[in-house]
């Protein structure tokens, strides 16, 4: 029994450590599988590294200049069987502000695009791309375009957050060099229609050193002049632009150039509101002393005196952002007429005061109505008590002036609103 029971506890062992060494087995076999998997995956990224750096291989300055130095001048257009080189241009306009009539100036934010093809230089090897990103700094060391903004009183180049450059290099070796620059440019401004004005500023590039022998300028075929259509100026409007050649010849030679220009036409919204329609009302203004009576001597002349003052404010406000030039603008011949017509109103009521005499000596003393009352009757009595013979009467004299002054006004207010109309018709056919 003994023996039976030791037999059986044997083969269970046995069998116990058979399972065990199979498990243990096919563990080891299932991890080196495993590990054999990552090692040919460890070997298949490294492997496509390899391909992918071989294909993006670093560029160098020297793998695109000639392999002779001596063969590469970079103060020396690529000039093709004695040809001049040819740059192309393209401008965007991304903003146009700050238009200052006093310094004759405007700012404008550009995107600036070169184009000119290089023969001398050497392509990168296995070179797929339609283009190739260079080092800006390699146009320190390549020749590059000699342009710069003629008319330009500052240009300051954009560095945030980045440097607002590029340099490509295409398959026919053509270099593609792209900037932004914020200019500010000068304009000569005339004024002699002003506030109607038209402006017609330009920004010019020119070359510096080379004449059109050795370069040319042209404008790109396709896109030369991109302007943002959601400029908007607050006192000017964009009516055109355009661009054109403007190459100068100077005692040294012809230096290409080429020329953007900006037609602008003032807006008359403004100085409608602020100028025209205040300075006719006082004009208007001006009128209402032909209304009051000729004795009013201090309401009349009070009226007429800030008339003519408030109208000297107004054309001196007018003009505060124009340079002070020696010719006639449009908006001085406009004020001048008001000024005259409001003088010539203050010159009527000295007319009428003349003819109403010593009443009006009197009114302008700061008499009374009654006193000024019990002065004409005391005329009527003289005149009543004078013999018939002798001087003429006073009264009557008095009566014939008073009304003649009557008359005056009368007139007057008829003859100034028929004249200011005529004036506006006048002006406004002539300006608009």
């Amino acid at each position: 029994m003994k023996v039976c029971f030791l037999f059986i506890f044997l083969s269970i062992s046995n069998v116990m450590s058979a399972h065990t060494l199979t498990h243990n087995y096919n563990s080891s076999y299932s991890y080196r599988e495993k590990s054999k998997d990552k090692q040919n995956n460890r070997d298949r990224d490294r492997d496509r590294d390899r391909e992918y750096v071989f294909e993006e291989t670093s560029l160098s300055l020297r793998d695109i200049l000639p392999i002779k130095p001596k063969q590469y001048d970079k103060n020396r257009a690529p000039k093709l069987q004695g040809q001049p080189t040819i740059v192309y241009f393209h401008v965007t306009v991304l903003s146009l502000d700050s238009i200052n009539e006093e310094s004759m100036t405007y700012v404008t934010d550009i995107f600036l695009a070169q184009s000119w093809r290089d023969p001398r230089l050497r392509l990168p090897e296995n070179m797929s791309e339609e283009y190739r990103i260079l080092d800006v700094e390699w146009l320190h060391n390549i020749w590059r375009p000699d342009c710069f903004f003629k008319n330009a009183k500052s240009v300051t180049f954009h560095e945030m957050s980045i440097p607002n450059h590029y340099l490509w290099l295409y398959h026919d070796k053509t270099l593609l060099y792209m900037s932004k620059l914020t200019l500010v440019l000068s304009c000569a401004m005339k004024f002699e229609s002003y506030p109607h004005d038209t402006q017609v500023c330009s920004m010019m590039i020119e070359s510096l050193s080379h004449t059109d022998n050795d370069l040319v300028f042209i404008w790109n075929m396709t896109d030369p002049l991109v302007v943002n259509p959601e400029i908007e100026l607050p006192q000017l409007d964009i009516s055109n632009n355009y661009t054109t050649d403007c190459t100068i010849e100077y005692s040294t030679g012809n230096f290409t150039c080429l020329a953007v220009v900006f037609t602008l036409r003032r807006r008359l919204g403004y100085h409608l509101f602020h100028t025209y329609i205040p300075s006719a009302l006082i004009v208007v203004m001006s009128w209402i002393s032909f209304w009051i009576k000729p004795e009013a001597i201090p309401a009349r002349v009070t009226l007429g005196v800030t008339s003519l003052l408030t109208l000297a404010t107004q054309n001196t406000q007018s003009q505060q952002s124009l340079p002070p030039v020696s010719y006639v603008k449009a908006i001085d011949v406009w004020m001048s007429s008001c000024s005259v017509f409001v003088f010539l109103s203050l010159m009527e009521f000295a007319v009428v005061n003349n003819y109403m005499g010593p009443v009006a000596t009197k009114a302008m003393k700061g008499y009374s109505d009654e006193d000024i009352n019990s002065d004409i009757n005391d005329f009527k009595q003289q005149d009543i008590d004078r013999p018939r013979f002798g001087s003429q009467p006073q009264y009557d004299t008095f009566c014939h002036g008073r009304s003649t002054a009557i008359c005056i006004d009368q007139f007057s207010r008829f003859f100034f609103p028929f004249s200011f109309f005529i004036l506006n018709v006048v002006y406004w056919s002539t300006f608009l």
